[in-house]
């Protein structure tokens, strides 16, 4: 069992303030991905887990024990970096084995460790063979396999795919979560990569500016986001954000006007919205639908082919950047200016302090 506590945990660099009370629990087996920004603290908050960093307030709770003051390597916690930091002149089996052989672990050991985890890793064929020899993929599982033959309680990766090219990624992420489901443990994972943090993730938790905005599986995240920072930040491509003045309010729906005339109705409980507001209103590009008489009027600027669907880049109401995912053999010329619809129920209102009106009638998980 490997449950972790994170209790208003702050952590300041001199007078400036990177974690602002951070407040989490991971369960056991859960697979927790941080994601955000650069230099949303994330990388930080991850090393305070780990023991690299000291937080300046808070407690650290593995397992319902203080080890705000331990050691790292007595936190029963391994950690899987960025960069490989691989010993160019080892074996991959020593690499591997370098951990066990510091703790001085009797030789019968070490092999039977070391084997487990090459076997778990697809690296069994290559347990002679030196780091140079390896692929960036192979480099990257030798890294993971020195975590695993410690045993410990929680894993934790620090941004480990990014060193690898878009289609090993991929790979390696397919990878990573058969891995965790191998091990049946406690994972923490850092990326600024929302697609990674979807697929990978049992939970999220976004962080921006030193604070958590959010925490919830994916489909929580990319249904339900609580302001326009993880509505943008969750789901590919981006969600598009067009400015709106509220024109009137009913009990159950919210009449606004976009900039460029077009008029929209939606189901929306608003909370402290009135006729006058100014609103965001927020649409994934997957939800618009070519429609000639719709509200939004988009100027293609590029248009990427992709097969089953396109994506259309451009702008409405004269500079807001704007994007739509279209059907693969639309005929959409570049340059011209198409119409676009959403159904209301798809699309989300942001008050002026962005955060996230009660949708009526969204989508809800299954």
């Amino acid at each position: 069992m490997a449950t972790l506590q994170l209790q208003n945990i702050v952590k300041s660099f001199g007078p400036t303030t990177v974690l602002k009370d951070v407040n989490l629990s991971i369960e056991d087996k859960e697979f927790v991905v941080f994601v955000g920004p650069s230099g949303c603290g994330k990388t930080t908050l991850l090393r305070i887990v780990a023991g690299l960093e000291i937080a300046s307030e808070g407690s650290i709770i593995i397992d319902g024990k203080d080890v705000s003051d331990d050691h790292p390597i007595d936190r029963g916690i391994s950690m899987v970096f960025q960069s490989y930091a691989l010993y160019p002149h080892l074996s991959v089996f020593e690499n591997i084995a370098f951990p066990l052989r510091v703790a001085k672990r009797p030789e019968d050991e070490i092999k039977d460790r070391v084997h487990k985890a090459a076997a778990i890793l697809q690296l069994e064929e290559r347990l002679e063979h030196k780091p140079g020899q390896l692929s960036g993929g192979q480099r990257q599982r030798v890294a993971i396999g020195r975590s695993i033959v410690r045993n410990p309680k929680v894993f934790l990766f620090d941004e480990p795919l990014s060193n690898l090219d878009a289609a090993l990624r991929g790979d390696m992420r397919v990878e990573l979560s058969k891995l965790h489901k191998s091990l049946d443990t406690t994972m923490i994972y850092v990326t600024h990569d929302q697609v990674e943090a979807m697929t990978m993730a049992d939970r999220i938790v976004v962080l921006n500016g030193g604070v958590v905005e959010q925490c919830g599986t994916p489909m929580d995240l990319y249904l339900h986001p609580r302001n326009k920072f993880v509505a943008g930040f969750i789901g590919h491509p981006k969600m598009n954000f067009v400015s709106a003045m509220v024109s009137r309010v009913e009990d159950r729906l919210l009449h606004v006007q976009l900039q460029d005339g077009g008029l929209m109705s939606l189901p929306v409980a608003c909370q402290n919205i009135k006729a006058g507001d100014n609103v965001e209103i927020g649409i994934r590009p997957e939800h618009m639908q070519l429609d000639d008489n719709g509200p939004i009027a988009m100027h293609v600027e590029v248009l990427e082919r992709l097969g089953a669907h396109s994506i259309a880049y451009g702008k409405v109401n004269g500079d807001n950047a704007f994007c739509a995912s279209l059907p693969g053999m639309a005929e959409i010329p570049e340059g011209t200016t198409i119409k676009l619809n959403v159904k209301p129920e798809d699309a989300y209102v942001f008050d002026a302090d962005g955060l996230a009106q009660q949708r009526l009638g969204a989508l809800e998980l299954a």
